[in-house]
């Protein structure tokens, strides 16, 4: 049995969930075909995404094509959840990109492309929507070769595009496919140098190799909404690697990747993993790896996806796992597997978020808690006072994590204007002591010193001993690094402490009067002082750019990005467009990219990562 799991990719209404739908019925996995209008698919299967017809959770669906079983993983398409799309690509064998033949490549789709071809991810390209009036094909060819890639292939044609009776045809002759791949494969190059024609079993050979390797990209056209080019899409779909499943090695250890979160109507959590090595089998104990962080989980359930009859899961698969609370995104059975970098940026903005009601302050902390347990995109903090901060990648997610609240939890939200998120770094060392006084008043009776200095650029929070563990019972030791732990989320400047160490110099106690609470009390306003006496630097997290606009733009483009804190580092022409290279405050970001759009005629396209920080100006 051979399987391929591959995920579907677009621009925000480009028509990938009702792909998915036209998949699953033209491979009978069902007998009627879901609307996103009318809010009835198969894997928008949350009320607000039916509701709002946008795809935000990852959701798995399988077909068969003869012997090869497919795993479709139908990803998010708006920019507000990129982090869903990046959690789907490291489990990924390829990946269908989809664009519209009405409104052709988006600034989003060039982002995605972008970052495929940095992970050489296998790729089909679908062209949606043929049966649209102002569908277009050799233009839009062209542009996907100018834009996304230079060796996109195209497999068939369209008759009577542009109009309800749109329907494909195969490409009459493998020449012009021959001419493209022919640049990298010496055989097809030979041929056509000596002027003989490829046949069309060289021509797909040569394909298949690079297609495999994410050098070549076959582009399909058709419409979903018809099911014309599907069946040309599904034959395409062999051009992708598929893997080899083994029987399942008993002796192997089990090698898997948790990559989303859901939960059950009882409220239990339910993990969905790519199994890489090994086998997993319902009922056994496994140890779950987060960083250094380890745990031991029983698989009560388990569910394979395309197989609901298999007992256990091999390499290649993708399975629902039941049993485990405490797992969340990212975890890992075993060695972690390929390793797939962050490709989009992390969130950049916060909201204070409030009950409408007041007095269901505890229940909105403990909901917020819940979502952000069994989904990483969600972040929270508390701040001085106790209100609640929420992690935000822009507007539409608010609204959503609003509405969830609402409608899972019954907490109506008020969300503040966002806000960048900043931290401090100690700028020098200190070290404070606050002993037992022997006489008069004592506020807590214990005695603590602390020495705060910087640690290594990224490296944290760092916490040591230097006096012997044996010098207070463990209880105080624990009492006083939990309250250090806490006490770093708000600096001096009111900002989380970051890439600091913090040693332990002095203790002591008062038996039998002391107890934990004087620990508690006492160590977070030595740590204080401590951090004010070396002295904090507010730094905001930057970003890496590349921008492309057009020419006549440049002025307006540069002038806006020099306004907002950017700085250009390189500048390039290409074609009928400046290339522009530099670093932004990751707190511009979305208001750059509003504004981009009225700036570059709507040309411009822009992409950025996180690429680490600078002193706050």
């Amino acid at each position: 049995m051979h399987i391929l799991n591959i995920g579907i990719l677009a621009h925000v209404d480009a028509g990938k969930t009702s792909l998915t739908e036209r998949l699953l019925f033209e491979t009978g996995v069902i007998d009627r075909l879901g609307s996103v209008d009318e809010g009835s698919t198969q894997t928008d299967s949350g009320e607000i995404e039916r509701r709002r017809g946008i795809t935000i959770r990852t959701a798995v669906a399988s077909f068969a094509l003869g012997d090869l079983r497919v795993n479709l993983v139908d990803t998010p398409g708006h920019a507000d959840f990129v982090a869903e799309v990046e959690r789907a690509l490291g489990v990924l064998d390829g990946a269908v990109l989809v664009l519209s033949a009405v409104e052709g490549v988006q600034p989003h789709t060039r982002v995605l492309m972008k970052t495929l071809r940095r992970l050489r991810l296998p790729t089909l390209i679908f062209v949606n929507k043929i049966d649209r009036g102002g569908a277009r094909e050799r233009e839009l060819l062209a542009d996907i070769r100018r834009r996304l890639s230079p060796y996109s292939v195209a497999l068939n044609t369209v008759r009577h595009l542009g109009t309800k009776a749109a329907v494909t045809a195969g490409v009459a002759s493998p020449e012009a496919a021959a001419e493209v791949l022919a640049e990298r494969d010496d055989g097809l190059l030979e041929l056509l140098v000596e002027g003989k024609t490829p046949d069309f079993g060289q021509v797909r050979a040569a394909l298949a190799r690079q297609c495999a390797a994410g050098q070549a990209h076959p582009v399909l056209f058709g419409s979903a909404l018809t099911g014309q080019g599907v069946g040309e899409l599904l034959d395409a779909v062999h051009l992708l690697p598929a893997v080899t499943q083994p029987a399942g090695d008993p002796e192997e250890a089990a090698r898997a990747t948790v990559f989303a979160i859901e939960r059950a109507p009882s409220g239990e959590k339910v993990a969905y993993l790519r199994v890489r090595a090994g086998a997993l089998r319902a009922r056994e104990h496994l140890t779950f790896h987060r960083g250094r962080h380890a745990y031991d989980g029983r698989l009560t359930a388990l569910a394979v996806a395309g197989s609901p009859g298999r007992r256990q899961a091999v390499a290649g698969d993708i399975v629902k796992v039941w049993g485990v609370p405490e797992i969340r995104v990212g975890d890992h059975l075993g060695e972690p597997g390929p390793a797939h970098q962050a490709h989009f940026t992390p969130p950049s903005l916060e909201t204070v978020v409030r009950p409408r009601v007041p007095g269901q302050e505890p229940r909105l902390h403990a909901a917020l808690l819940a979502l952000a347990e069994q989904d990483p995109l969600i972040g929270t903090r508390t701040l001085a006072g106790g209100e609640t901060s929420v992690l935000l990648y822009g507007e539409v997610q608010k609204e959503v994590i609003g509405e969830t609240l609402a409608r899972d939890f019954g907490v109506e939200a008020v969300f503040e204007p966002s806000r960048p998120v900043y931290f401090e770094r100690p700028s020098g060392t200190a070290e404070v002591v606050e002993e037992i006084q022997r006489q008069g008043r004592n506020e807590f009776m214990a005695t603590v010193g602390l020495r705060v200095e910087p640690g290594p650029k990224g490296s944290g929070v760092g916490y040591r001993l230097e006096v012997d563990l044996g010098s207070l019972p463990l209880a105080y030791h624990r009492a006083i690094e939990e309250s250090v732990r806490l006490a770093l989320g708000e600096g001096p400047h009111g900002w989380p402490v970051t890439d600091v160490l913090v040693t332990v110099t002095r203790t002591g106690y008062a038996p039998p009067v002391t107890v934990a609470a004087d620990f508690r009390g006492r160590a977070p306003a030595v740590l204080m002082r401590a951090l004010r006496l070396a002295g904090t630097t507010v730094y905001e997290p930057c970003h890496r750019f590349e921008l492309e606009v057009p020419l006549e733009t440049f002025g307006a483009v540069t002038a806006k990005l020099a306004m907002l804190g950017g700085e250009l580092r390189d500048t390039g022409r290409r074609d009928d467009t400046w290339v522009l290279e530099g670093e932004i405050p990751a707190a511009a970001v979305h208001e750059f990219e509003q504004r981009l759009p009225g700036l570059s005629h709507g040309e411009g396209v822009w992409w950025s990562a996180p690429a680490g920080d600078r002193p706050a100006r």
